[in-house]
């Protein structure tokens, strides 16, 4: 997903108090908000558009340029069918088929996240000792060990870029203990490896990448809280976890304050009866698939290849579960 949410936004870096860069960091700003609103919605075309106004408007930011690209890696994504929150962010594994993608999308996605890599290490050569320079660049090198691991199929090629992204993170989070967004890929990274089998877990340990289970999902959840441009991205990475760890009716009290947030977004409708149904709770499923299939119907948006079947399983699953369950 992309990295970012709505609404409040991290504080103003130092380097933006003059008149002029503030007046374009705030319509940056505004524009990076339209722009997830968007995309979070599902209309990547408009969000295409709104990063693009954004870059315009305030091109010395590294936000816009990485949130271009972020919204390219879902594109590729999506055009592959992989649109749950588990295909999102279940990813530190070692099991993902390296798959080329179409060559523009890679060659956007490349500019995209070198000119924001670019811009932040600039910014943090200029203030070495700046918690937000520091977390832009370990949110850039973050999405990129994402796209080489998911896209590139590059796990162990993935790590080196890892561990800079959790570098930047911690420093930013020891300059500035209120940053709480840093910790979200700080709380993936924990989080992921403890997952890992033994073998997958001594490489990232030897990346720097160190395990901790409880302690990653505290970070994201305290992520998901914090207003940033990531709260959003926490909300998502926290129902997956939710989902991994059987917690289910604390992953159905996020959806539903996402599906709130974002009711052009269809496929959190269909998040919501998966859950439901891990919850043991068939009769919520069919509720939540129904309402979610409604919305495919008559949404005229292009489809993910394979997503109406995708639904047809899920109802289909859902309504041999409810016939086990009469026949007890």
């Amino acid at each position: 997903m992309l990295s970012g949410a709505i609404g409040m936004v991290s504080a103003r870096p130092l380097a933006l108090s003059s008149a002029p860069d503030a007046n374009a960091y705030d319509r940056g700003a505004a524009l990076r908000a339209k722009g997830l609103d968007a995309g979070y919605n599902l209309d990547h075309d408009e969000a295409e558009s709104a990063f693009r106004q954004a870059i315009a408007a305030d091109p010395a930011h590294p936000a816009p340029h990485r949130l271009s690209a972020a919204l390219t890696w879902i594109r590729i994504l999506w055009g592959r069918g992989s649109i749950t929150v588990d295909e999102y962010f279940g990813r530190l594994s070692g099991d993902i088929e390296r798959r080329d993608p179409p060559a523009d999308l890679a060659s956007a996605f490349r500019t995209s996240i070198n000119q924001a890599i670019t811009i932040a290490e600039a910014r943090l050569r200029e203030r070495p000792d700046d918690a937000d320079a520091h977390f832009h660049v370990g949110a850039a090198y973050g999405l990129l060990s994402v796209y080489q691991q998911s896209i590139e199929g590059r796990i162990g090629g993935g790590l080196g870029t890892a561990r800079r992204a959790v570098k930047e993170q911690e420093r930013a989070l020891t300059l500035d203990p209120r940053r709480k967004d840093a910790g979200l890929q700080l709380g993936l990274y924990r989080y992921g490896v403890s997952t890992l089998a033994l073998p997958l877990r001594m490489v990232a340990g030897a990346f720097g990448l160190g395990g901790g289970r409880a302690r990653g999902i505290r970070l994201v959840e305290e992520a998901a809280g914090y207003p940033s441009e990531l709260q959003t991205n926490a909300r998502l990475a926290l129902l997956a976890i939710y989902n991994r760890e059987g917690r289910y009716d604390e992953a159905l009290g996020l959806l539903t304050e996402l599906q709130r947030r974002y009711p052009r977004n269809r496929l959190l409708w269909f998040e919501a009866a998966a859950a439901a149904l891990r919850a043991g709770r068939p009769s919520e499923a069919t509720l939540f698939n129904g309402e979610g299939m409604k919305k495919v119907v008559d949404d005229r948006r292009p489809k993910a290849p394979g997503e109406e079947e995708l639904w047809q399983r899920q109802r289909a699953t859902i309504q041999l579960t409810l016939t086990q369950a009469r026949h007890r």
